[in-house]
């Protein structure tokens, strides 16, 4: 299945080097459009003037964890839909626990490469009709 590469996505981390890292790998998987913010709180506001059809954040962020943006986008009845995909470095099963009673679409730990990250993201947007 092909992907609309055009979709715009949001990435959401802290260290601007995690950023740029999954910029490139969305690039290798054919994505341009990506936006970036450096917390939960800046990811907010850059949805508030731009509807996106991704938002892969990192959990572990100061001041608003991803975990917290996760809790705020699908709140809001204007952005409860967008698929949301979680990178942490833990593997905690109450993390994944936590993560998917929020609503997260799938859940990525760090490292990963470009095929995981395609993976994941087709597990989101072609998950087979029940």
């Amino acid at each position: 299945m092909n992907f609309d590469l055009s979709m715009p996505i949001l990435v959401v981390d802290d260290y601007t080097t995690m950023i740029r890292i999954i910029r490139n790998l969305l690039k290798q998987i054919g994505f341009e459009n990506v936006d970036d913010a450096n917390d939960g709180s800046a990811a907010l506001a850059k949805m508030q003037g731009k509807q996106y059809g991704l938002i892969i954040s990192d959990w572990n962020m100061e001041p608003m964890t991803g975990y917290d943006l996760l809790r705020e986008v699908r709140a809001n009845p204007a952005l409860s839909k967008t698929p949301f995909i979680m990178i942490t470095a833990e593997s905690k099963t109450e993390n994944v626990i936590a993560a998917k009673k929020a609503g997260v679409s799938n859940y990525i730990v760090k490292p990963f490469n470009a095929a995981t990250l395609k993976t994941k993201m087709e597990a989101v947007f072609f998950e087979p009709a029940e």
